[in-house]
């Protein structure tokens, strides 16, 4: 709800401006030869904190799907690309550009149809910037990692800590993976994402996610 004063008008005018700039985007996309038909959906999100670590996830699972993103921390994907041969610098490149454990599962039952994504298609539009943006993919880090000399032996092993770019996943088939938004620690962003069933495309939308801050903890 927004308050009816100066900030509060500014604030609605701005959120439709946001859901005008997406519908505009989805009808193009729906007006494309051979696109698919396009099923924007306003699904349930559950957001909440692991009380083991503090950290926090965003969740969807409506019409068939359950996708999830928790909070990694920058110190946890050092210190697993430290363990495989990546050089400093390399591992906090990464490692600040927003990384988030990822699950994607298809939940309907056997015999239903398969659920397939492709993360080219998704949008990441942080708070306060007009711009939309890719999601930095496996094919992206391969090309970082070849040209600052990355060992092939630990860009592979990176590759396929990733979330895959196309995936197709069977009734009840799940995979779990890291996936990189590039931006800053501590950046709020919305995800549009999107999954293709039976010749039709949907869209959901996960709203002010937060990229994991680059903090210390100590230890328990």
């Amino acid at each position: 709800m927004f308050l009816n004063t100066t900030a509060g008008r500014a604030e609605r005018s701005a959120a439709q401006h946001r859901y005008g700039s997406r519908l505009g985007w989805y009808l193009l996309l729906s007006l494309l030869p051979g696109a698919a038909p396009v099923i924007t959906l306003a699904g349930p999100v559950t957001t909440g904190a692991k009380p083991e670590t503090g950290l926090r996830y965003w969740e969807w699972n409506d019409q068939g799907v359950l996708f999830r993103l928790t909070q990694r921390l920058p110190d946890q994907t050092r210190a697993y690309l430290l363990a495989r041969g990546f050089d400093a610098g390399s591992a906090d490149l990464a490692a600040t550009r927003c990384m988030f454990q990822s699950m994607f599962k298809n939940t309907r039952s056997r015999g239903a149809p398969a659920v397939s994504i492709n993360l080219e298609d998704w949008r990441v539009h942080a708070a306060g910037t007009e711009k939309r943006k890719q999601l930095l993919t496996r094919e992206h880090w391969k090309q970082v990692w070849t040209q600052r000399g990355v060992s092939g032996a630990a860009a592979i092993a990176f590759e396929w800590s990733l979330l895959p770019t196309r995936q197709e996943y069977a009734p009840g088939d799940y995979n779990w993976g890291m996936t990189s938004y590039g931006l800053p620690p501590g950046t709020r962003f919305d995800l549009d994402f999107s999954w293709q069933r039976e010749g039709k495309l949907f869209r959901g939308r996960l709203d002010g996610v937060e990229c994991p801050a680059d903090i210390h903890p100590e230890p328990q």
